[in-house]
């Protein structure tokens, strides 16, 4: 069965919560690097997705899930950060993308960013930004994409060992 890309409205959020916490805490128990570190208790996770539900809200984001399975679970997310500077406003930032453990090598990373970035043309956002842990399979995917590296940061943030880690900042030029 094929996974179904669709976009989440904020009242489509409050009822998807539990899914979309037990997949946060899927994808940080698996050694994500999402900016937080584990154990991912669910309050923390379902505060996350209520700020999230709030910007959906305002309009400055765009959620995206990926359903799979009979029961069409959640297995996957992607949000497109809209650049709120009036000199961004061609521009967004690609953010969260997490896939469960169960659904990994299936295609369902690259069907969201597709649809986010079909998504980013219909909006006007030509240029995409992302950062991800160096060293991650998501970094094969981006690039398989064309994104290409702007730069790494040298001890970005922290695994969950306590080690640093650095960071490769990506940007994508859309119809370019």
């Amino acid at each position: 069965m094929n996974p179904i890309i669709s976009t989440l409205a904020s009242e489509q959020i409050e009822q998807a919560l539990p899914q979309l916490v037990a997949l946060f805490q899927d994808a940080i128990a698996s050694g994500a690097a999402l900016g937080f570190l584990p154990p991912l208790p669910a309050e923390e996770a379902s505060s996350f997705w209520r700020r999230v539900q709030q910007s959906v809200r305002a309009g400055t984001l765009v959620l995206f899930v990926a359903r799979h399975g009979g029961n069409k679970e959640i297995v996957g997310t992607v949000q497109l950060a809209l650049a709120l500077q009036s000199n961004g406003s061609h521009r967004a930032e690609v953010a969260k993308m997490m896939v469960h453990r169960s659904a990994r090598r299936l295609g369902i990373g690259r069907l969201l960013l597709c649809a986010l970035e079909a998504k980013a043309v219909e909006l006007g956002r030509i240029t995409l930004v992302l950062d991800t842990r160096q060293g991650d399979a998501a970094e094969h995917l981006y690039q398989s994409l064309h994104y290409q590296i702007a730069g790494v940061i040298p001890s970005y943030a922290q695994n969950g060992d306590g080690t640093l880690h650095a960071t490769v900042v990506y940007y994508k030029l859309l119809g370019a």
